[in-house]
């Protein structure tokens, strides 16, 4: 039997609901509703830590399809700070906590990695065009005091 075709939601209401979609799409291993989280934009950008900086729609399905065909990723978006502007752009912020097995001695551990979501509001409704994120050393806290070094 062919497998369904997924037909990619409208994410009308809020960017909000991309970056549950995109999260749950990572979380159950489906490529399908991960590409249709973002935008359909020659210049959407997609870091991942460790890897290149993928640019364009087919470069990110490439680069994630391996990724998503290992199984699904335990993965947990936390602490989000939101900017959102009134032309259509919102900037997402988080900690994204992986749970991972632990290499020393089996059992799982928890790593952590520093987020950074932009999504647009296109005529298909929001949609994303840019994920950076890093691996931190540590679990993070969150820094809201000036610091004495800038890098």
């Amino acid at each position: 039997m062919p497998k369904a075709r997924y037909i990619a939601p409208q994410f009308g209401g809020s960017a909000d609901e991309v970056e549950t979609a995109f999260y749950n799409a990572l979380r159950a291993s489906d490529i399908d509703r991960f590409m249709a989280c973002w935008a359909d934009e020659d210049d959407v950008v997609c870091v991942y830590p460790g890897g290149p900086r993928l640019v364009g729609v087919a470069a990110i399905r490439g680069a994630f399809e391996p990724i998503l065909a290992v199984g699904s990723m335990r993965i947990h978006p936390e602490h989000p700070r939101r900017i959102i502007n009134t032309l259509g752009v919102a900037a997402h912020s988080m900690l994204e906590r992986l749970e991972v097995v632990n290499p020393e001695g089996g059992g799982m551990q928890s790593v952590w990695v520093v987020a950074t979501n932009v999504y647009l509001r296109t005529g298909a409704g929001w949609r994303m065009v840019a994920h950076h994120a890093s691996a931190s050393r540590a679990e993070v806290a969150e820094v809201t005091q000036p610091g004495h070094l800038l890098h």
